[in-house]
């Protein structure tokens, strides 16, 4: 049953958040929804957004201004909080990179955040259920999307589970997580220390596993030119070349003078909700 916690009017259409119980997490769990003029009086697709590092369910409706175009389009905007909260793991709070507000869209297997960090079958099951169940959201018309972590999450959720999300797009996703500072302070701690079991939720390793294209209508990726992430955490052309391997389609649109902020993020969000309802809406 999903809670109503605030709603607001916005573009002839409302923005939500709800509360509600999650069997993956064994805790409460909040997501915000915007639900376009459009599901007043019919179904309609639904586009999940997947935050980044330190973000909550507000974090993508307060400042992607993201209900206008989805408004035009007629397709829902779902947005999770970004790990468990209360879970009561000792010290879940010390580092703005691990734990809270950094679940990394994995189940976790290494004690003590297998109990409650299971983000993954979070999304994929619990959320993507009740979002179906209780909206007026289409079911066999969901696409998905993120930033940074939540890219990653992305890029990893589409590619994990061929068939239930007809699109995907990132915005400076960490496309090559067991390379990277972050993903290896994650995987190490969420998923122990074997190496090939990080691969599971390494979107350049999933890519490249893959022995067809699941998006034949390509994977659609912005990456800023002046993110301080860029060097270090990011690395968009491993993926790139992966997915180029695998004869996966991939549009990585590289941008001069932008940064890893939610200003990029708006800038060219009407062009990825364009890029998903060109799949959803036909």
């Amino acid at each position: 049953m999903l809670e109503i916690v605030e709603e607001h009017r916005s573009f002839g259409g409302v923005q939500r958040t709800y509360r509600h119980d999650s069997e993956s997490i064994g805790l409460p769990m909040r997501f915000s929804a915007y639900l376009p003029p459009q599901a007043s009086s019919a179904r309609v697709p639904a586009l999940f957004y997947l935050a980044g590092l330190t973000c909550t369910e507000e974090t993508f409706p307060i400042k992607a201004g993201a209900q206008r175009y989805a408004a035009e389009h007629g397709i829902a905007l779902i947005a999770p909080d970004t790990s468990p909260r209360g879970a009561g793991v000792p010290n879940e709070s010390a580092a703005w990179d691990f734990g809270v507000g950094a679940g990394f869209y994995l189940d976790a297997t290494e004690e003590p955040w297998s109990k409650h960090y299971r983000m993954h079958s979070y999304v994929t099951r619990d959320l993507r259920e009740a979002v179906v169940r209780e909206l007026p959201v289409q079911g066999d018309r969901l696409g998905i999307f993120g930033h940074s972590m939540g890219g990653h999450g992305a890029l990893v959720l589409a590619l994990r589970n061929p068939g239930m999300y007809r699109s995907v797009s990132a915005f400076a996703p960490i496309a090559a997580p067991s390379r990277c500072p972050w993903g290896v302070k994650a995987f190490s701690g969420y998923l122990g220390e074997d190496r090939e079991a990080w691969k599971a939720y390494d979107a350049s390793e999933l890519v490249r596993g893959a022995s067809a294209a699941r998006f034949a209508e390509g994977i659609l990726i912005d990456q800023g030119l002046a993110d301080q992430f860029l060097a270090e955490q990011l690395y968009p052309e491993v993926f790139e070349r992966a997915a180029a391997a695998a004869g996966q389609p991939v549009t990585l649109r590289r941008h001069e003078g932008y940064d890893h902020g939610y200003y990029f993020i708006a800038t060219f969000i009407g062009e990825h909700i364009a890029h998903h309802a060109r799949v959803l809406c036909v």
